[in-house]
């Protein structure tokens, strides 16, 4: 229903002498805004919100990790370092790139600018909860024909119209549909924050694992080149006492079979180190050519990473917090597509002047406005409603999947790492006691070598055993602490879900 526009004219132009000494009427725009507000604000406090009130959805869950038997849990230490999740692995350089990966790191920017996306929609979508204002100003000259017969433009007159006019329209939210909208944007946003914190911490820990894959390599780099250089004494050692004929030529020509294979691996090493190198400066956003790692002495320290309960992962890492964040969403849509279903009503209000004389447009007898409402409603739509709410309902139950199977994915990572770190340490501990052995045995048949009772090849295969155990022993060392990285990435690294409302409203860095 829509209320008849009133119009001033000449007999209001006739009466405006008699109400001069009236007390002046307020004006017809700001009455009419006056009466849309009452009777929006009474549509709002009788209206209600359909569609199912979120509730957070059941998520498979233990008592207890799996791997964590037996854990050695980190004892508190006052003199630990304290403050971002990698600082207690004591490695300078490694502090300075990761400040870098929040800046530069594209991946890490896109995430970034998705949040601020969801941001902006949320505050669209709360526009929808105020009446939209609109002005306009015409002016117009026509002509109509006399009705003699004659050619246009002979005998007819012309008119100049002016109109300025202040328009409102406001559907009221009467049955939560924009309020659903609002409600589903908001959880957006958080999930979009959710997503930035992932990625910084995935990108954190893949920058951690490989600075120290790097640095395991220099390790074998500097293993290698000791190697070489002892390989090359011993092939002139060989080659002195076949000189002397006291060893044969095979002893030569395996002496320096060794040393050259020997020599191709520390050209191998070098090429995943430079790799690495690589992958680090695309982690913290520069060309590979702008970051040089230089090579250092390496020390590896594990730091005591106690596993947190498994319920507690739900609110520690941030993709489970995203994924919930989607079902919440999903949820409020729900309430949206219902919402259809009820009748819409929509408050429509114009006002403003109007005249043929631009001078006399500002005259209050030429004010016109007029307001209205109307209340529409779908009879038939052909099952548009029902298709989109059966719609929304299964994007929901997907969600749900999605989030329920991202919380399984999070304790396989979780008792993947633990298990590793707890048997790769064992490992280690064997690993090294036979790298002392092969040390021992190659010293032993080099000595019997020099003095003649033992023929070559039994060092060579020795010192090979030699080589291998030492590599061996450092690949561990590298997946240690890779696993390491990986526990505390898998526990959140420190992150926690109840900064996602706070993230998802404010700067994101």
């Amino acid at each position: 229903m829509s209320a008849r526009r009133e119009t001033a004219g000449r007999a209001e132009a006739r009466r405006a002498p008699e109400r001069a000494g009236r007390r002046p009427r307020t004006p017809a725009v700001v009455v009419a805004a006056r009466a849309a507000g009452a009777i929006a604000i009474a549509a709002l406090v009788s209206g209600c919100m359909v569609g199912p009130d979120y509730v957070r959805p059941s998520a498979p869950t233990s008592a207890a990790f799996k791997e964590s038997e037996g854990w050695k849990v980190a004892e508190p230490r006052d003199d630990a370092p304290r403050g971002e999740w990698w600082q207690p692995f004591g490695d300078s350089d490694l502090d300075v790139l990761m400040p870098q990966v929040n800046v530069s790191n594209q991946t890490v920017l896109a995430a970034a600018a998705a949040v601020r996306e969801a941001r902006a929609a949320v505050e669209a979508a709360r526009a929808g909860l105020f009446p939209t204002i609109g002005g306009s100003f015409t002016a117009a000259r026509s002509s109509r024909n006399s009705g003699t017969g004659v050619p246009n433009g002979v005998n007819a007159s012309s008119a100049n119209s002016y109109n300025a006019a202040l328009d409102l329209s406001w559907e009221i939210d009467l049955w939560g549909r924009v309020r659903r909208g609002i409600e589903a944007s908001e959880a957006t946003a958080q999930a979009t924050a959710g997503d930035l914190a992932g990625a910084q911490l995935s990108a954190q820990a893949l920058l951690a694992q490989s600075y120290f894959l790097l640095r395991v390599e220099d390790v074998q780099i500097q293993l290698l080149d000791d190697t070489v250089a002892a390989y090359q004494k011993a092939l002139t050692l060989t080659t002195n006492q076949y000189k002397a004929g006291t060893a044969a030529r095979g002893d030569v020509a395996q002496a320096e079979a060794q040393l050259k294979s020997t020599l191709a691996q520390v050209y191998d090493a070098k090429i995943t180190r430079a790799q690495l190198e690589h992958a680090i400066a695309v982690l913290v956003g520069k060309p590979p050519a702008a970051l040089d790692i230089t090579p250092k002495s390496f020390i590896a320290i594990f730091p005591g990473v106690p596993p947190t309960l498994p319920s507690e992962l739900l609110e520690r890492r941030p993709d489970i917090a995203a994924s919930e964040r989607r079902v919440a969403s999903a949820n409020a849509q729900i309430g949206v597509a219902q919402a259809a279903y009820y009748p819409s009503l929509s408050l429509a209000a114009t006002g403003g002047l109007q005249s043929s004389a631009i001078g006399n447009l500002l005259s209050l007898p030429n004010r016109y406005w007029s307001i209205g409402a109307s209340l529409a409603e779908t009879i038939f739509d052909a099952g548009l409603r029902d298709a989109q709410k059966a719609e929304a309902v299964a994007t929901y139950d997907q969600t749900v999947a999605t989030y329920r199977s991202t919380v399984l994915n999070a304790f396989q990572e979780v008792e993947d790492n633990l298990v590793a770190l707890g048997l790769l340490e064992t490992e280690a501990a064997v690993q090294d006691d036979a790298v002392k052995a092969s040390r021992e045995a190659t010293t032993i048949a080099l000595n019997q070598y020099k003095a003649g009772t033992a023929n070559y090849l039994a060092v060579v295969v020795l010192q090979a055993a030699q080589l291998n155990n030492e590599r061996t022993a450092l690949a561990i060392l590298g997946r240690r602490l890779t696993a390491n990285v990986g526990l505390i990435k898998a526990l959140g690294g420190g992150w926690s879900a109840a900064s996602l409302a706070e993230a998802s409203a404010g700067d994101s860095h």
